[in-house]
């Protein structure tokens, strides 16, 4: 029949009980009419298009209806991601769907075994209970491995009854669980190398400084992201509240990332601030046009940030970055967040560690000045006394004001203890005035620290000891100053506004190439590698804030090459 475009569709089946010819040329008349001269043609031309309307006789009706509905059951059960098959009692494949086809050999031995091991499983209940409903009947839960190819697999088996009421088959359902359980591995090495970040035995920790707690912390994170994460370029950035600014703790193969100035703030600032701002992990597979995107990595093609979360809190950012093109996944996100919030934890297990130094220092003399002010005031008491009991005995009072005057004097020293610094160095007090002229005596003395209680502790102990300081706040002011004068010494901190340690370092050896130069860090920052660089050139040394006086003067007389 010649069809025509633009009416609706009707398909005749042309059976043995076909309609009468009158019936065909009206429906021709008012419809595109294909007709099938078979059960299988009308199934196939069903399958391939859409029609408005099937016309049959009634006797054919029926089964095409039944072929329809399971041509369209198999249909579905074909494009579903799951592999369904029916097996019987000897483990035989009745019917399995293109996905179970498509399973190799070794998977489909695996489905076979274990629903011969469901149907006996099932055939054993209801041997014991045979009026047992089969709705009432908990499907079997079964896994393997492939183990040739490193495939995990997941099968639930469901008991079909025949006419009879009786169990001829099973129903198996079976899925791939690799990717889920690879994450569920990578999750559980992280955690357990999360545990081992931050499980920092205090003995170990008592005996290191703080740039030996920092360097273990760091050889420790960047061991478990090659290893477990498979991170070969990432940088890890600290926020620092006062400035807002996100300041590298230490990177690994991002050089130019680490030079970046950024700050926590949506705009202007880079995904790394982006993420910093908003607390949101971000995955970049676009660089080149990427709105947020600044270069870090030379060819980079794709990069994931997440951010570093203590508790409710942001403190700061792990940025990774790959030449390859959609190198992360959001499991590399979920991974990395968690490994995120141990690189956090550790860390402030750190801080607490330095903090808890002050206050110990504090409680111990606070305690110390409770428990020997009153034996000492009892002291001086009963010596006064004694004093006056023996008027005109010469050599006994002035022996008896001796001991006074070195009771007051230890009052003194506690009391000193009791209010010393509470941050930053440690150890100052007014009683560490030399007596007698020092080897600093006239030595010119540049500071340099945005922190005026470091730059006004180290003027006054300078001071103290003959020398003369120069102090500035920032890089900018250290610049200017080392371009008009001429110093002995620099000591300077590499975390400055408007210019970094390395910076001030250069500057003072473009002016005298011989000068020393000390560089201070507080927490182990080391933004840029200052510390790094300057030590190919001849940094005297490296100071690490919280510091002794006792080690601020040994390393500046050994810098001067002066003897104490």
């Amino acid at each position: 029949m010649e069809h025509k475009t633009g009416q609706r569709k009707v398909l005749v089946l042309q059976g043995p009980h076909a309609p009468e010819g009158d019936i065909l040329r009206l429906l021709d008349e008012a419809f595109e009419v294909h007709t099938a001269d078979s059960l299988e043609q009308a199934l196939l031309l069903l399958r391939e298009d859409q029609f408005d309307m099937v016309v049959s006789r009634t006797g054919d009706f029926l089964p095409l209806e039944r072929a329809a509905v399971s041509q369209q059951a198999v249909a579905i059960l074909n494009t579903i991601g799951e592999g369904v098959c029916l097996v019987d009692g000897e483990g035989v494949v009745l019917w399995a769907n293109r996905k179970m086809a498509d399973f190799s050999e070794d998977v489909r031995q695996g489905v076979a075994l274990r629903s011969r091991q469901g149907y006996d499983s099932f055939r054993d209940l209801f041997l014991h209970q045979p009026n047992l409903d089969t709705q009432q009947v908990r499907p079997r839960r079964y896994s393997f491995v492939d183990d040739a190819n490193d495939r995990y697999f997941e099968m639930i088996v469901a008991p079909m009854l025949g006419a009879q009421g009786k169990m001829t088959q099973v129903a198996t359902v079976i899925w791939e669980e690799t990717a889920s359980r690879r994450l569920q591995q990578r999750i559980n090495a992280i955690d357990q190398a999360g545990r081992e970040l931050v499980r920092l035995d205090a003995e170990s920790l008592a005996n290191m400084n703080v740039e030996q707690r920092i360097r273990l912390l760091q050889d420790k994170i960047i061991r478990y992201a090659r290893d477990l994460l498979h991170f070969d370029h990432f940088v890890v950035r600290l926020l620092n509240r006062k400035t807002n600014q996100l300041e590298v703790l230490f990177g690994v193969g991002l050089e130019g990332d680490e030079r970046t100035e950024i700050f926590a703030n949506i705009h202007n600032n880079g995904i790394t601030g982006y993420v910093a701002a908003t607390g949101r992990s971000y995955i970049c597979n676009k660089p080149e046009t990427d709105e947020h995107y600044l270069r870090g990595l030379d060819g980079a093609r794709s990069s994931l940030t997440v951010p570093l979360r203590l508790h409710d809190h942001i403190i700061g950012t792990m940025n990774v970055e790959s030449h390859h093109e959609m190198a992360f996944s959001e499991d590399d996100r979920q991974v990395a967040e968690i490994f995120g919030r141990y690189i956090a934890l550790t860390l402030n297990i750190l801080n607490l560690l330095v903090v808890e130094r002050y206050k110990t220092t504090d409680q111990a003399a606070e305690n110390l000045h409770e428990r020997i002010n009153e034996p000492l005031s009892q002291i001086l008491t009963e010596v006064s006394l004694l004093m006056e009991e023996y008027i005109g005995h010469d050599d006994l009072r002035h022996r008896l004001q001796d001991i006074i005057d070195r009771v007051a004097e230890a009052k003194t020293i506690v009391k000193d203890v009791r209010s010393a610094p509470k941050q930053g160095i440690l150890g100052t007090s007014d009683g560490m005035e030399p007596s007698v002229k020092t080897a600093l005596e006239g030595k010119k003395i540049l500071a340099v620290d945005d922190e005026q209680f470091i730059r006004r502790t180290i003027a006054d102990v300078m001071i103290k000891y003959g020398a003369v300081v120069d102090t500035a706040q920032d890089g900018r002011e250290a610049l200017a100053l080392l371009a008009q004068q001429k110093y002995d010494l620099v000591l300077s901190d590499i975390k400055l506004p408007h210019a970094t340690g390395y910076e001030i370092f250069a500057a003072a050896r473009n002016a005298n190439h011989d000068i020393p130069v000390i560089l201070m860090t507080g927490f182990g920052y080391d933004p840029n590698h200052s510390i790094v660089r300057a030590n190919k050139e001849g940094l005297s040394a490296v100071l690490y804030k919280p510091f002794k006086v006792d080690q601020l003067m040994a390393e500046i007389y050994k810098a001067l090459k002066v003897a104490p």
